[in-house]
């Protein structure tokens, strides 16, 4: 199994821009498509963005298309999300995920996903 740890969150004014880290350990993330999650309070959670192992394609909520980019570096054996144009909106944890290569799926969807990390908090405040 992959270890997952998020990291990048934080408070941070409308209109600005976060980038959350996913770094992987016990395994090479290279084998591993990953996904984004975000949850609200009292909401379930929600597919944010999706990279494929081999990092083509990637695939992106409607919510934030345009505004977020998802990447990795399998050197570093990390996965990012750039946050840009943030709402309030987009308060909530989030989420990274990991699934084997061999999975099928469009990634978009958290049962997909075998390994998940703690979270971290993203705050947009007005």
């Amino acid at each position: 199994q992959v270890q997952l740890v998020e990291s990048g969150g934080g408070l941070v004014l409308p209109g600005g821009s976060l980038r959350l880290s996913c770094a992987a350990s016990g395994r090479t993330i290279s084998s591993y498509s990953v996904g984004w999650f975000s949850q609200a309070p009292g909401k379930e959670r929600e597919f944010v963005a999706f990279i494929n192992w081999s990092g083509w394609p990637t695939t992106y909520a409607d919510s934030v298309k345009g505004r977020f980019t998802v990447s990795r570096d399998n050197a570093k054996n990390t996965v990012y999300l750039q946050m840009n144009s943030l709402k309030p909106e987009d308060t909530a944890v989030y989420f990274c995920a990991a699934r084997d290569y061999s999975r099928g799926g469009n990634g978009q969807n958290a049962y997909e996903y075998d390994n998940w990390g703690q979270g971290t908090q993203v705050t947009v405040y007005s």
